[in-house]
């Protein structure tokens, strides 16, 4: 695996690859990399010549308030495990590469789509998220990017976002990937201590039991937000920051638990702020 840090040096490694008419999967992570990371190169790898994955700490999706600082990282672990889940090239930018001096364009997907869930409770975010992976798409030009399931608004918003732009880009989405006791992994689980630790199970318990719930015939919206919003409220260090049920690709609100169905939950388990969500397909 090589690692590289400059826009000029990772076009001219990929352009020696797909001289060869290799063909390039393409994994955009901010580091601190979990299974759930890893699960993506494997597939990019398993399903490409070339598996390319970034590291980049992204500062324009997050908000004054947020955790940019204390966000964790690790880059020589991080290089070590994408070493092993057989990632080719390492793109490892420091911000100034991504945003140099005078830089003042963004790209930004409007509508419902960015305006609710994440959207509503962290403004700019996803203009943020839209305007780096636009600029490292052009950057990588691969036939394939991979994404993992638990961002599912954010993999709505940039699926819209390549449609209308016309990039012709095939995302490739994979599941969650949990603990053995059912909590999705994510890198910032390490900011939870031993009872959060425990209280976060909440999430994916809720989601478990309403899938049951629908399964079993249930398909009044209401009825499954109110039981996932008490459930968790059962939780003493968790406090809810939304609880939606949408269409899976369009997020739009749905009145009646049928189609493909989305069910998206964002909670905070002491200061660190959680997403879960369960995709449903409802005849």
């Amino acid at each position: 695996m090589k690692i590289v840090t400059k826009i000029w040096e990772i076009r001219q490694e990929i352009q020696k690859a797909t001289n060869k008419n290799n063909t390039v999967g393409f994994v955009p992570t901010m580091g601190y990399l979990h299974e759930g990371h890893l699960s993506l190169m494997r597939a990019a790898k398993a399903q490409n010549e070339i598996a390319v994955a970034s590291i980049f700490v992204n500062p324009t999706q997050f908000a004054p308030n947020e955790d940019l600082e204390k966000y964790p990282r690790d880059l020589e672990r991080d290089a070590s495990l994408a070493q092993k889940a057989g990632v080719d090239l390492l793109f490892v930018p420091a911000v100034e590469e991504i945003y140099p001096n005078g830089f003042n364009t963004y790209i930004e997907v409007c509508g419902d789509i960015t305006s609710k869930l994440c959207g509503k409770s962290r403004p700019g975010h996803f203009k943020g998220v839209t305007t780096v992976v636009s600029k490292l798409f052009n950057i990588v030009l691969p036939d394939k990017a991979y994404f993992g399931q638990k961002d599912a608004q954010q993999v709505a918003v940039i699926e819209q976002m390549l449609r209308d732009l016309n990039y012709d880009i095939e995302t490739v989405v994979c599941p969650i990937v949990r603990e053995s006791d059912g909590l999705a992994l994510s890198s910032r689980n390490v900011y939870l201590s031993e009872q959060e630790r425990k209280d976060a199970l909440i999430l994916s318990q809720s989601l478990l039991e309403a899938e049951k719930m629908i399964q079993s015939g249930n398909q009044y919206v209401h009825q499954i937000k109110d039981f996932i919003w008490e459930n968790i409220r059962s939780a003493k260090s968790a406090t809810i920051d939304y609880i939606e049920i949408v269409n899976t690709k369009t997020l739009e609100d749905i009145d009646t638990i049928k189609g493909d169905v989305l069910i998206a939950i964002a909670v905070k388990i002491g200061k660190t702020r959680l997403i879960d969500n369960l995709k449903m397909e409802v005849l």
